[in-house]
């Protein structure tokens, strides 16, 4: 068999049987064209992907030849070095984000090839396709006509066009600006790639997550079109029976004395309230590990509302979307399955919050009683914090997490499975509870492009660090989602 198709990592050829080798080449069986017969026989060597990673397929579009002459990418452009060069950094990706990779190193070079490739992709489809524009011109060679082709005959597979600097025009990145489930990258920055795999595996990530909602009083499952998680709900009375259940271990005082030595300042929690704070964390893990999912919101104010527990779990919270998890209050799904996005696709939190307009300045405040500290990214140093009381109830412990003054934010947020609403601002200031009613922490934030900040859209929208605007629009593109300014 020709080394054609590789696993990335493994480092020898895929194997295939007999029987699966006739299945799969009997579409081209009307050939007589040997080599294609070959060139078959390695795209469909394809092992069964595995249940914990995503299988992402890799082509190239180029001409069968050993330089170009004239035109672009020009006579200087080194095919096969360069060939080289993006599947290392392909693998190198991979490897990085826990993904199976499958190359196909034969050029897609006529329509037969791409015909195979297509057929390939039906009989056995991958998680992503990746497909790499290697050539704009060279004589009889329609490049963007096969790589056009691919992006609309591909199915609903997942799909990246890597368009380097010299492949492609404006006139050729037209034909694929509609296609939902397909992004093009035109770039000259070859380490794109690494966070094309990263969409890739975001995509697959969100499909195969489980936040648990407990709320209402019974247990079912709602599997969520478009972005695919699955939103797992359980009584919301299981969180103070399992409180109830959970004693003061060593972990427990870890964790307690952990943020009381890490904490700036404490207001008004006392030592037992903080040991109450840190086992909802265990108890939220508890439930997590019990009903097999990615994070948890819990309906918590009417349970604080009647005393049905003596803490809050804002700390829980803050303490799950630190580790890149999902810690989200009032089983607000939407706001959830954001920080799962924001955490899978950019490894840092956000911060969900109740938005307040300012219109004496045309500012937008948020506030909220948890909020990460990693904010700039889960191996990052914390933010400054204050342990307060949760702020509606005096009760138990909440974060006040010092926001950075200047810092660029994206405000995001699902306002459904299949649309979120998107913009950018800047941190104006750090806001104080009291004087200030409201939530402990407390952030007020210049918006761009919003006329008045009475217009702005949404509830539970998640401000994060960094201007991300262009990366989400991307991943939208790739995973069907619609865009709407904030």
């Amino acid at each position: 068999m020709n080394d054609q198709v590789t696993r990335a990592g493994l480092g020898c050829p895929l194997k295939m049987n007999r029987r699966s080798f006739m299945t799969a080449a009997g579409a081209l069986a009307a050939t007589s064209n040997m080599g294609l017969l070959d060139f078959a026989s390695s795209l469909f060597a394809a092992e069964a992907k595995s249940a914990k990673k995503p299988l992402i397929r890799v082509g190239f579009v180029r001409p069968n030849v050993e330089q170009y002459w004239m035109g672009w990418p020009g006579a200087q452009y080194d095919i096969k070095a360069l060939q080289r060069q993006y599947t290392e950094i392909l693998d190198a990706a991979a490897k990085k984000h826990g993904v199976d990779l499958v190359v196909v190193r034969e050029p897609l070079y006529d329509s037969e090839r791409v015909s195979a490739f297509l057929d390939s992709v039906k009989r056995i489809p991958p998680d992503g396709l990746m497909i790499v524009s290697m050539c704009l011109h060279h004589t009889g060679f329609d490049s963007w006509g096969h790589t056009n082709n691919i992006a609309k005959n591909r199915g609903t597979v997942p799909t990246i066009i890597f368009s380097p600097m010299g492949t492609s025009f404006t006139g050729d990145l037209q034909a694929t600006r509609k296609i939902p489930g397909v992004y093009v990258a035109a770039t000259q920055d070859l380490d794109w790639l690494d966070f094309g795999v990263k969409m890739l595996k975001t995509v697959w990530g969100m499909k195969n997550s489980r936040i648990c909602i407990c709320a209402g009083d019974k247990t079912n499952d709602n599997h969520l079109e478009v972005i695919g998680t699955t939103l797992h709900y359980i009584p919301r009375n299981r969180w103070p029976e399992e409180v109830k259940k959970t004693e003061t271990t060593d972990e427990v005082r870890a964790l307690a004395d952990y943020y009381t030595k890490e904490a700036k300042k404490i207001v008004e929690p006392s030592a037992q309230d903080i040991l109450n704070a840190a086992k909802n964390y265990f108890v939220a893990k508890r439930i997590m590990a019990a009903e097999n999912c990615d994070g948890i919101s819990v309906d918590c104010l009417p349970l604080v509302d009647g005393r049905q527990i003596p803490c809050p779990p804002c700390i829980a919270w803050l303490r799950l979307n630190d580790e890149g998890s999902v810690g989200c209050c009032e089983a607000a799904w939407t706001s959830a399955i954001s920080l799962r996005l924001t955490a899978l696709l950019f490894d840092r939190p956000g911060f969900m919050q109740d938005p307040a307009p300012n219109t004496t300045r045309n500012t937008l405040m948020g506030a909220h009683c948890s909020c990460p500290t990693k904010l700039d990214g889960f191996d990052k140093p914390h933010e400054p914090f204050i342990l307060r009381s949760h702020s509606e109830s005096n009760t138990g412990v909440a974060p006040q997490v010092l926001w950075r003054e200047g810092q660029e934010v994206t405000i995001m947020q699902f306002t459904g499975p299949g649309k979120i609403i998107l913009g950018t601002g800047k941190v104006l200031r750090n806001i104080d509870t009291p004087p200030a009613g409201g939530c402990r922490t407390s952030v007020e934030l210049e918006l761009d492009g919003v006329a008045d900040s009475r217009d702005t859209k949404g509830f539970h929208q998640l401000f994060i660090y960094g201007n991300l605007e262009l990366p989400f629009k991307a991943y939208c593109q790739l995973a069907g989602i619609q865009v709407e300014h904030i």
